[in-house]
């Protein structure tokens, strides 16, 4: 939904754009403000075409658009950081249930890494097979 309307909100971007740039200029501008008459403010006014219409709609539109998406964007953080303390609240429990593996019991003045102070019992090799005599 979000993508979509960053893409709607593009096009949106582009169509004012050319909306724009396709009106005519006002002939005046500012500069008409200190030798018109008292009848002409900013330009006179201009018969309504469909550019100067759909400039306003399209302006509408994608201010309409922006507000929407700033608002769903800080939804989408807060959504991702609850997420974020679901996932380290698991991690938490998962290393927490598990013992750690490989760990041994230290005990009188034996350091870590440090060979057991009594040995594991010696495994006796398997006896040779006998040996058949040869004719």
């Amino acid at each position: 939904m979000y993508t979509a309307l960053v893409a709607i909100i593009l096009l949106v971007c582009l169509l004012l754009a050319a909306f724009v740039l396709l009106q005519a200029g006002s002939g005046g501008g500012l500069a008409s403000l200190g030798g018109g008459t008292s009848d002409n403010i900013v330009g006179g006014r201009q018969a309504e075409t469909i550019l100067t219409k759909g400039t306003w709609w399209l302006g509408g539109i994608f201010m309409f658009l922006a507000l929407l998406l700033s608002v769903m964007s800080a939804n989408r953080g807060v959504a991702t950081t609850e997420t974020q303390q679901l996932i380290q609240q698991q991690q938490q429990q998962q290393q927490s249930a598990q013992p750690s593996q490989g760990a041994l019991p230290l005990g009188g003045n034996e350091a870590p890494g440090a060979a057991p102070s009594t040995p594991a019992p010696a495994q006796s090799a398997p006896a040779p097979a006998p040996a058949t005599p040869q004719p």
